[in-house]
């Protein structure tokens, strides 16, 4: 087994944080901060030794922000200008990588009464790793000064910047603080993302478009009237990034935006499903065999997903939609779409025993279904 993943937040982090903030403030209690930090934190898990960081180097830095915050600032290597985030990480140019997350909730802290200071804090640290997740509080209590310096900064010259406006806005962060006015309101990012969605990157790009796919999980309308006015006539690179975007209205079959990508509701012809074999364990795969015959007189252009309703703990079951096929099937043809489908366990899903029902979702409805008994691991 792997090195686990909260170890990237350990001891030698808190070592080298000592020794460049100590390089920028000569009066750094170094060793005073190590020690606190690196007590009791073996046994914590990935967030909470953050916060536990978070908490010392409050203890350890000046009470005056501005003057921490510069302390912190020069600590810092260089600006990350390219999308490899491996490369971020500590060295003897400063500090980089993993260490950004506990910075950031110390800014959280103590930079919440002065909030544009906190604000160029927090731009600083995302452009060393990432500030999505320290950003949130702020937009929580400071919405017009923070939409007013996200304005500016999504023209920002580096591209981790104008990420981080994306991405530490977006309504349903994973793994973020849910903001709930966005999720009611997504009205103040809009402006935001019209300026990002023809970025040059693809990884500001690719934010754009999981940030829409938030809003489209609660105003489907407006993603909809979205795509109505920013998909005709797109470069590839828009295409690309409104079909991410599109994503969970697709599977949900939505009539507005099917219309846009030219899929008919529904299906006209023969649809069959068929999964080998009808009994596994867990950990074992499914195969799954489609065969759609058409039965219209034109060419149809089809999407062609497949919903797996997961039987849960109490019993009951709740269907999760897996991304399957897009084609155009002739007028008469027939095609047959074969998919292997795991039950193996991971860290974000588990299984448990009984009879799963699959359904084929043809441009969002239901064509065929069959079910497979899930068995208890051998």
């Amino acid at each position: 087994m792997g090195e686990p993943f909260k170890n990237l937040i350990g001891r030698a982090l808190v070592a080298d944080a000592a020794e460049h903030l100590r390089r920028t403030w000569r009066r750094f209690p170094a060793a005073d901060f190590v020690a606190d930090a690196g007590t009791g934190l073996d046994a914590l898990e990935m967030k909470a030794r953050v916060l536990h960081i978070a908490t010392a180097l409050e203890r350890a830095l000046p009470d005056d922000f501005d003057r921490a915050a510069g302390i912190v600032e020069r600590a810092l290597a260089p600006p990350h200008v390219d999308e490899d985030l491996g490369a971020m990480r500590t060295g003897p140019q400063g500090l980089a990588g993993w260490i950004v997350w506990p910075l950031g909730e110390w800014v959280v802290r103590r930079g919440m009464s002065t909030p544009e200071r906190g604000l160029q804090a927090l731009r600083e640290l995302t452009q060393r790793f990432s500030a999505e997740f320290a950003v949130r509080p702020f937009i929580v209590a400071h919405p017009s000064i923070v939409f007013d310096h996200f304005g500016r900064w999504a023209a920002d010259p580096n591209l981790h910047v104008r990420r981080w406006v994306s991405e530490g806005s977006r309504p349903r962060l994973p793994w973020g603080l849910r903001l709930h006015a966005l999720v009611a309101d997504p009205s103040p990012t809009l402006p935001l993302l019209r300026t990002l969605q023809d970025d040059a990157s693809g990884y500001v790009r690719r934010s754009v478009a999981n940030h829409l796919n938030d809003i489209a999980k609660d105003h489907p309308a407006l993603v909809a009237d979205w795509l109505a006015e920013h998909l005709p006539g797109a470069p590839a690179e828009r295409r690309q990034l409104l079909a991410h975007a599109s994503r969970t209205l697709v599977k949900r079959g939505d009539a507005a935006v099917l219309k846009a990508w030219g899929y008919a509701r529904g299906f006209r012809g023969d649809a069959t499903l068929a999964l080998t074999p009808a009994r596994l364990r867990i950990g074992q795969s499914v195969a799954l065999r489609a065969t759609l015959r058409s039965t219209s007189r034109r060419s149809q252009r089809l999407v062609v997903d497949y919903a797996v309703h997961h039987v849960k703990a109490a019993g009951h079951a709740t269907a999760k939609v897996f991304k399957g096929w897009t084609l155009d099937l002739a007028a008469g043809a027939s095609v047959q779409l074969d998919r292997s489908h795991s039950m193996r366990e991971v860290t974000t899903r588990r299984y448990h025993p009984g009879l799963h029902r699959v359904e084929l979702l043809v441009n969002g409805e239901t064509a065929a279904a069959a079910s497979f008994d899930l068995r208890p691991a051998a």
